[in-house]
């Protein structure tokens, strides 16, 4: 059996921390390692567990979770962030996802939905509704990257059409006949190139540009 994916659950309402953990306490392969009820403790237990996926509140007391994002890029934390929001805060989101969440879900998401996000970002893919995308897009300059494309090998192309596809590093690796640690460079390489922080960036950079599949 697989190992299951650990989980960190990191909001300033306790009632919203124990619905979380009971949705996910029931899936076989996921495994809440702990909690935390800010941002900072958010970084702190991060930082200490290890866990593979941070579900993350955005509005929080002290360090909020866009703050807790970017200070877990800082730290080059390889946890995946899942921002974990109301509907009514979603030009929140924008923020979010800039500062390298994953993607996000409203508190009101179905628990198998739920758990189908955790998996979903825990494998690599980013979860981006069309109205954010749009969003994400439209505030993107006109210019912006243009002519980095250039720079490209065209197995780097092929690599960043799949990123924007939403596959993950295997799922990418199966489809090209690579291994996972070439489709890695090939990653690092791309945003390199493009001077972009993330695969969420370079899935925008691939729309905006065409290179999209």
């Amino acid at each position: 059996m697989a190992e299951a994916i650990k989980v960190l659950l990191v909001d300033d309402h306790q009632v919203v921390r124990r619905g979380l953990r009971t949705f996910l306490e029931v899936q076989d392969d996921i495994e809440v390692v702990g909690e935390a009820s800010d941002g900072a403790e958010g970084v702190a237990r991060a930082e200490e567990l290890k866990p593979d996926v941070v579900l993350m509140d955005v509005k929080m007391p002290g360090m909020d979770g866009i703050d807790a994002l970017r200070r877990l890029r800082e730290l080059a934390n390889p946890a995946r962030v899942l921002i974990v929001t109301s509907f009514t805060e979603q030009r929140t989101v924008v923020p979010a996802l800039r500062a390298g969440a994953a993607g996000y879900v409203y508190k009101d998401v179905d628990p198998d939905a739920l758990a189908g996000a955790i998996r979903s970002v825990h494998a690599g893919h980013i979860l981006l509704q069309p109205e954010v995308a749009g969003v994400l897009l439209s505030q993107e300059e006109a210019n912006s990257g243009q002519g980095r494309g250039g720079s490209l090998t065209e197995r780097e192309r092929e690599v960043l059409g799949l990123i924007a596809d939403g596959r993950s590093n295997r799922e990418i690796a199966r489809a090209l006949v690579l291994s996972e640690k070439t489709v890695k460079t090939h990653v690092s390489n791309i945003l390199m190139k493009l001077d972009l922080a993330d695969r969420t960036q370079a899935a925008l950079w691939a729309v905006r540009h065409g290179a999209a599949g």
